[in-house]
């Protein structure tokens, strides 16, 4: 694992050259709450109102972490690396190295992130100070329990986007996919909490990968409890098992098959 290491430390060196970029990045993030914001003024006519159990204060908190969570998380290499090296064919001179491919890949995203996802946390929390105010019996004692529900989120994130861009082993281009679950996690599970949906979609919603990256992190931010707690994260380690599986199988079904294309 100390290569690995090496791989994450290196790239998370490197990004830190690159800082200032991250401060162009909070005019957008920030832009982005405020509109929200405003939104939700306009929704909460009354401050004091609930609506599916939401305050305003607890809505705005709640789009805050989910926002951290997609925009720290969002990563070219993922994204576009992987399956440019699959579909020029250069993943084969890696096939040789003595490293593991997918773990290599892994070990330079969150290297790449780390910064990222630090800033926009940091920055989360000082907008929703300014914006709303702190959180009403926030559980300061149980943060690092959601600290770790979030790691695990964006983990589980990280996941899938490399199992997506797997599938360039066998389709042209895995951008659209990457839109497809870039949107679907964009609408449900960050700008709209899982309660404000139809009843008949909620448990369908909360089987799905979407309850286990932002939603649920995000909940236990707003509303933590240990029943809350104990059902995310039994969900999350049931996540990240079963696509680090598929992502393994999907990988080993891709090499073999560009073995038996001749690279």
């Amino acid at each position: 694992m100390k290569k690995y290491f090496s791989i994450y430390k290196m790239t998370l060196l490197e990004n830190i050259q690159y800082l200032s970029n991250l401060f162009f990045n909070f005019i957008t993030f920030t832009l982005t709450i405020y509109i929200f914001l405003c939104l939700w003024q306009y929704m909460y006519k009354d401050p004091s109102n609930l609506i599916e159990g939401y305050d305003l204060t607890q809505m705005i908190w709640y789009v805050l972490i989910t926002e951290c969570m997609w925009y720290g998380n969002r990563n070219k290499s993922l994204m576009e690396s992987m399956s440019n090296d699959i579909k020029s064919g250069s993943i084969a001179y890696n096939l040789n190295k003595p490293y593991s491919y997918l773990i290599f890949m892994i070990a330079k995203h969150f290297g790449e992130i780390t910064l990222k996802f630090i800033f926009y946390f940091i920055i989360s929390i000082i907008l929703g100070f300014i914006f709303v105010g702190p959180l009403d019996n926030f559980a300061f004692a149980m943060l690092p329990l959601i600290i770790i529900s979030m790691i695990l989120g964006v983990i589980i994130n990280s996941l899938i986007r490399i199992v997506i861009s797997l599938l360039s082993f066998w389709i042209e281009d895995s951008t659209p996919f990457h839109w497809i679950y870039d949107k679907l996690i964009l609408v449900i599970g960050t700008l709209f909490p899982v309660e404000l949906f139809p009843l008949f979609l909620q448990p369908i919603i909360k089987c799905s990968p979407i309850f286990v990256v932002n939603y649920g992190p995000a909940k236990l931010f707003i509303d933590f409890s240990f029943a809350s707690f104990r059902t995310i994260f039994v969900a999350q380690i049931i996540y990240v098992i079963l696509i680090v599986i598929l992502a393994t199988i999907i990988y080993r079904k891709g090499v073999k098959k560009l073995n038996v294309n001749g690279g």
